[in-house]
């Protein structure tokens, strides 16, 4: 897995990393899109209930001091990537949260195995943020719309691919976490044997999605307690 600092950092050092949400509204997904960014991705979905399609945009940046020659790889764009989440006002969009640059480039190294995919997806009104790591499995984060920003309300992580060696998954709002930990040796998927622990999780606030820095950095310290 990926190197992280602890989640309480960031929660200290909100007020000082935070990109605030605004308001103002735009008919143009395009008018959204920052200078010296481009669309990465885009994806829909009602993320208030509305019964409209909302709208949450990739973005990466085009510094060309950013694209590197790699020895084995080539050329790289190595210029990180952002998110923009646009409510739909029937006749406009508004602007829900931005934070142009919490996401590593998708040609970051990824030392003896490829770097995690990162994807995006809306659902059951909340968003989902999600890191694939093949064999190593993945993790994802689920956020939700709470006055006008995105609240991290859930963390779930697989650890192994055919064969899950454990599963963590943290529900902010019942501050409780479930572990299941295979004890199955001769398992070869599908055919794990999990054992079941819960716990409380000691958590005061809330982590929103404007104040992460880097989720590359990211940690939920007591994933793992």
């Amino acid at each position: 897995m990926i190197i992280m600092k602890s989640i309480f950092t960031f929660l200290i050092l909100s007020a000082t990393t935070t990109l605030f949400a605004q308001t103002k509204p735009g008919k143009e997904l395009a008018a959204f899109i920052p200078k010296g960014y481009v669309l990465f991705e885009q994806v829909s979905g009602d993320l208030n209930k509305d019964g409209l399609a909302d709208k949450v945009l990739v973005i990466k940046g085009t510094d060309k001091s950013k694209v590197i020659q790699d020895e084995y790889r080539g050329t790289l764009d190595r210029n990180r990537r952002g998110i923009i989440v646009l409510l739909n006002k029937k006749d406009h969009y508004e602007l829900a949260v931005k934070n142009y640059d919490c996401f590593s480039s998708e040609n970051e190294d990824g030392g003896v195995y490829f770097a995690p995919e990162l994807s995006v997806e809306i659902k059951k009104g909340n968003l989902y943020i999600k890191y694939g790591h093949g064999r190593y499995g993945y993790w994802f984060y689920t956020f939700r719309l709470k006055d006008a920003d995105f609240e991290l309300i859930g963390y779930d992580e697989s650890n192994g691919g055919p064969v899950i060696n454990s599963e963590t998954s943290i529900n902010f709002l019942t501050k409780k976490k479930l572990k299941r930990v295979n004890t199955n040796p001769d398992a070869e998927g599908g055919d794990e044997v999990f054992k079941e622990t819960w716990s409380d999780v000691p958590l005061k606030y809330r982590l929103r999605l404007s104040a992460i820095k880097d989720f590359d950095t990211l940690s939920i310290s007591y994933k793992n307690d």
